[in-house]
Parts: C-alpha cells; structure tokens; sequence
C-alpha cells in the first residue's frame, strides 16, 4: 500500500504553527515511507474563508520548504461530489431531513441544561412521515441533513500515536448535520465532517494525521467511512503546542502564525527543525539540529509525544542563532538586506555588496534573528549619533577625549594610507606612548565616541567598517564633553 497523507487547512486565517507542525508531521511521514504528501484547501466555510488567507498558506508552507505532491485541491470546487455522496445516504435511509428551527434547538438545551444532562440532539426528527415533512415545507421550514448515529454503537480505533482509542455513540451528541439548512428539498451547504470523510475517500487517504483537538470527530468519520462503503484510514492525532501555562497556543499568546515568525527574522530551517522537535524525539535526544531530510529518514509515531508540547522560546532562539552562525557570509548578507532596507538604511546592494559582508561578518555572531541586525548595523548607516549616558560618563574620564582627539590626529596625518586592521592597532599604541594614557581608557573612550555607546561588536573592525564609508572617528565632537 502506498502511502498518501494530506494537509487541510481552513483558509479562514494565516499559517498557524499549529497546522504548519501538523503538516512538518505528515511531510516526515510521506517522505519516511516513500509516500505521496496532498495540500488540500477546506474552504466550504463561506463565510470566512478569504483567498488572501489561501495565499498566505500556501506562501508559508513553500517558505518552509514543504512541498506537496498533489494539489491544491479546493473543496469549494467539488461541491457536486459531497452533494453526490449525500443523495447516496439518503438512498440508503442513513440521512434524513431536520425541521428543527433555532428556537426549537435553544429550547432543547436549555432543557437538558436545567436537567444536569450534557447538551445533545434528541433525534426528534429522525422518523417523520412524509405529511409530516410536508407539513414543514408548507410553514416555510428549511431542513438540515443529518446523519443517523446508534447510540449504543461503540467506535473503537487503533491511533498511531494514542494507542487503542474507543468512543460510544450515544457520547456523540446525537444525529450529526451533515449539510446546512436549505429548502425545497434541495441540499444545503456540505459541512465539514462530512466533506473531509468524502474527500479522504476520492484521493485515497492512507493516514489522516492531525492535532488532538480532532479526536471528538474521528468517531463521527469512521460512521461515515463506514456508511459510504469506504475504507478507514489510520488515524494518528499528535499532540497540541501549549504555551508556557499549558494551555493550547492561541493568538491570545502573541505570535502564532508562521508570517508573523518569518517577519520576525526566524528563518524555515531553524523554524521547521523546531516545529520537529515540538512532539517527536529523534533517536538521539541529544540531536537537536537538524534538516528536514535528515529527520524524515529516522521519523516514526512511536517517538511522538502523546503529552502536549510547550512552546520554548528561548530554544527557537537558540536554534535560530545556531543556523545563522553557520550560515556562509554571502548568504547571510542576503537574508539581512531586506530587513536593512525596510529600516530605510540607505545602500547601494551592487557597490557596497563588499562592505555590506564586512559588516555582517561583523555582527554574525551575535545575531538570534535577521532582525536584530537593524539594531546591531544602526550605527554604521547613519552620520551622528547621540552619546549614551555610558558613554557620556566615560568621555568625562581625565583625558579621555585627548586621547581620542590625539589617534584622530594621526588618522587625519595618514589619511592617504589604507587604515588596516594592523595599522590602526599601531595608530592606538602610538598614541598611548605619547600621551602616556592605559590602554583600557583608550579602548573605552574610542569606542564611546565612535560608537555612542559602550555596547557593540569588536571595536577595530567596527572601526574599519566606519572608515571605509568616510565617517570620522570622532562622530560626535558636537556632544563630546568639554
């Protein structure tokens, strides 16, 4: 049997990273057995999907580097085959007609409300006459389609990652709507649990691997793979992404959607090798870095957590900076421009390409995100720069700002020759022969005038990177202390 998974967001909102680990799992499975990975749009929600959502899906899940195999299929386009396949149910008296207005359903569960009993549909429908139906269609009644569900069936499932899992049809809530309310006997809008059974069957879905947030439904498709005469697929349902309180992550929490991520300089490798490890262990634990081929080869749903996954920020961090650290300096760079031209730097990415690698080779580093290179390079994309209170206190030292006016001498007297890493160590030991200053007061009063503050990257390579764009060493001789 050939393998074939599936990933069906709701295009009702961006990239959650809830349904990118979902589709992380279900790529590292059809990749371990040799499978087929499907993308399917499930956007028969009308009314809130949105084809800027779509979009941005499929977007996200490229930039992530999860390719699919087959699709995108769009369920808004097959609603002829799910309508097909309710006429089929209604053939074979498994569906029937639900007259119940809103206010009936609300008075119904205020009912079982006030009697302790869990809210259900009680059926009431199930097993009216034809002049009872007709009797509705005259009062201007629209019908729902539901699906006969026997309360004392018990539905049991061998879950890849859950083990043996078994629920009682009388826990189900009673007859499931299949389709919305419609009238004159036409068939209303197909609705999900029904729809996903019916897509699964066509494109012959071997594993439906989702988060436990869908365990309620599997009982209810089983029925339905059953009543369509189709066969069930394993199911596995991997563990949600919780937040630091242990709660399911949600936009309540912040950043939740794979854009918002991208946008805040994580970047897909570093990402996707995290969402791995939210819920699986690969065989050596000590592992953590990782490519998605090199995870796929060793994935398996024994080593998937049945416990939820706390979100670490501090280790996508970590990860993060790893991959940007190894990164090759012309790589880097090209990640870093776009978030330097965003921040309106002004630059020249043919001409000052070289400069633009020295600078970050300069800042590598330390980088955790792409984005934390506009902080780090603001100094060297702008002519002045206000002293920090550190830096203002420093200057104030007893010779500080000679020593520094005394190497800015010295570079002004050499300016036809090359500063190099070399001669500007020489320009500093010069100096401090002739003025007879410690090479700590020197070290720090360079970097507080040419840097405004006391904090930055190596302090001579800074330097150099200012001097090949023509800034003075002294950039702040406005605000230096008398």
């Amino acid at each position: 049997m050939t393998v074939r998974v599936r990933l069906a967001p709701s295009p009702t909102g961006s990239l959650h990273i809830g349904t990118a680990r979902t589709a992380v799992f279900n790529w590292l499975f059809a990749r371990n057995q040799g499978g087929t990975f499907l993308l399917r749009v499930e956007d028969t929600d009308l009314e809130r999907s949105r084809p800027e959502y779509t979009e941005n899906i499929l977007t996200g899940l490229t930039w992530l580097g999860l390719t699919w195999d087959e699709g995108p299929f769009y369920q808004s386009e097959r609603l002829d085959l799910y309508r097909q396949a309710i006429q089929t149910l209604m053939e074979k008296g498994l569906v029937y007609r639900c007259y119940c207005t809103p206010e009936e359903l609300d008075a119904m569960r205020e009912g079982q409300k006030a009697r302790n009993e869990a809210p259900r549909y009680d059926n009431r429908h199930r097993h009216l006459t034809p002049e009872q139906q007709a009797a509705f269609e005259a009062e201007g009644r629209q019908a729902v389609i539901r699906f006969r569900i026997d309360d004392n069936r018990e539905i049991s499932w061998t879950d890849l990652v859950r083990g043996k899992v078994t629920w009682k049809g009388g826990d189900l809530g009673g007859d499931m709507v299949i389709a919305r309310a419609s009238s004159g006997g036409e068939i209303g809008q197909p609705l999900y649990n029904f729809v996903v059974v019916v897509d699964d069957i066509d494109m012959k879905i071997t594993q439906v691997i989702r988060g436990e947030d869908h365990i309620s439904n599997t009982p209810k498709q089983i029925l339905l793979y059953e009543a369509l005469n189709a066969n069930i697929p394993q199911f596995g349902h991997t563990p949600l992404i919780l937040n630091a309180e242990g709660r399911k992550l949600s936009k309540r929490d912040g950043v939740t959607s794979i854009s918002d991520f991208r946008n805040m300089g994580y970047i897909p490798e570093a990402l996707t090798n995290y969402m791995t490890l939210l819920g699986w262990t690969p065989p050596d634990a000590t592992e953590e870095l990782f490519t998605l081929e090199t995870a796929a080869k060793h994935f398996s749903f024994d080593r998937v957590n049945k416990a939820g996954a706390k979100f670490d920020w501090d280790k996508l961090n970590w990860i993060n900076s790893q991959y940007l650290h190894k990164m090759p300096i012309p790589e880097l760079t090209q990640l870093l421009i776009p978030y330097w031209q965003e921040a309106g730097y002004q630059f020249d990415t043919n001409t000052d390409r070289a400069w633009l690698e020295q600078l970050t080779a300069l800042i590598g580093p330390s980088l955790t995100t792409l984005k934390d290179a506009v902080e780090m390079s603001r100094l060297f994309f702008t002519e002045s720069v206000e002293l920090d209170e550190e830096a203002t206190t420093q200057l104030q030292q007893e010779n500080a700002v000679a020593i520094v006016q005394a190497i800015q001498d010295k570079i002004t007297q050499q300016r036809d020759q090359p500063l190099t890493s070399d001669a500007a160590k020489a320009i500093i030991n010069s100096a401090m022969k002739e003025t007879n200053v410690k090479k700590g007061l020197v070290m720090r009063s360079l970097r507080a005038a040419l840097m405004g503050t006391m904090h930055g990257p190596d302090l001579i390579e800074s330097w150099l990177l200012f001097h090949q764009k023509g800034i003075d060493l002294i950039r702040f001789q406005t605000v230096l202390p008398d």
